[in-house]
């Protein structure tokens, strides 16, 4: 077993192998591209086929493919399978990305929610408690867990989830927390804010608007857009990340933040104005989500203090980013779906 809880530097060779559970999702694909620009071995774990080359272009590089392996797995029905994958490919390092997303969504079918964010994470827990070569397990969850804020909160905010999503994250949480604890696991912890940038399906507030805005077409604004988030470009994540793996403590859990907040309808009335649209003219308000939360104000002094850490993208460098991402596919997006399409 690798560190125990409380130890801080870990120093990476080049022949750590790393397991991305989840890397076909948005950030986790985003994460294989950051260790392979570093130049290590990366193993990609996912139930979804390899994204279409307009949103993981990383993927589809021969440059790096001798460096990166895909499985196509689906750890509801073949657990066993990411067993084998840790033997065969002598896995060190496991980022775990996997989750059941969509808020929402959650509320119509949340036994699908319930067996991947939780029976999934148990199974996972078991097998991982036996893997001896482990040194770092990283468990990527979600701000869900704590319920619309009051305030900036740390990262010793008690639970308050919301939806069937958020329970079934915040009970995945509290698993590896315990077995963790028991078991001296090397878990570590993140929490991001709302993350975008270049890549990001297209059913995410920010890179449907700009869709919508180019092809002139109306966005729906749930509950007029009132709801405040702070948000995050993906580099500044992965490298973040990357920061918790190297000195995060074990045990411990890391919110990774602007310290900038901005309401939805805010954020939209400014990719309207890069686009020199009318808000009026480019949006219909419609009815709010159930269970729709207020505010996530992460407190991320922790990691900038004891880690050293720092967002390097503001707001609008990232919108300008994700507007020049669609622009030059928009005809390749097309062919993509603009709303979730969920999965058991």
């Amino acid at each position: 077993m690798g560190q125990l809880a409380g130890d801080v530097l870990w120093t990476f060779e080049m022949n750590d192998n790393f397991l991305v559970l989840g890397s076909n999702s948005f950030s986790g694909s985003h994460f294989c591209r950051f260790l392979l620009e570093k130049e290590y071995e990366v193993t990609g774990l996912s139930r979804s086929t390899l994204l279409a080359e307009v949103f993981a272009p990383w993927f589809h590089d021969t440059k790096n493919s001798s460096r990166f392996s895909f499985y196509e797995i689906d750890l509801n029905e073949n657990i066993t399978d990411f067993k084998k994958i840790l033997k065969e490919k002598n896995i060190n390092v496991v980022v775990n990305f996997a989750a059941q997303s969509m808020v929402g969504q959650s509320w119509s079918k949340p036994m699908d929610w319930v067996n991947t964010n939780i029976s999934s994470m148990l199974e996972i827990i078991q097998i991982l408690k036996n893997h001896d070569n482990l040194d770092q397990y990283i468990h990527i969850t979600t701000p869900e867990v704590y319920g619309s804020t009051d305030g900036w909160i740390n990262e010793k905010q008690f639970f308050n989830p919301s939806t069937p999503y958020a329970v079934s994250r915040a009970c995945g949480d509290m698993f590896f927390k315990i077995y963790q604890e028991q078991f001296n696991i090397p878990v570590k912890f993140t929490r991001a804010a709302n993350v975008y940038g270049p890549g990001q399906p297209l059913y995410r507030i920010i890179p449907k608007a700009v869709y919508c805005f180019l092809k002139n077409e109306k966005l729906d604004l749930h509950g007029g857009g009132k709801s405040t988030r702070s948000f995050i470009e993906i580099h500044d994540v992965c490298a973040a990340t990357w920061e918790i793996m190297q000195s995060g403590k074990v045990g411990e859990t890391y919110h990774i933040s602007t310290n900038e907040l901005v309401s939805i309808r805010s954020l939209v009335t400014t990719i309207a104005k890069k686009l020199n649209i009318e808000f009026e003219e480019c949006v219909n308000v419609t009815q709010d989500r159930i269970g729709k939360d207020e505010t996530y104000s992460l407190d991320s002094q922790k990691i900038r203090s004891e880690l050293g850490w720092k967002d390097l993208t503001c707001l609008s460098d990232g919108l300008d980013s994700v507007i020049s991402w669609l622009k030059n596919n928009l005809t390749a997006l097309e062919k993509t779906s603009l709303t979730y399409v969920h999965k058991k």
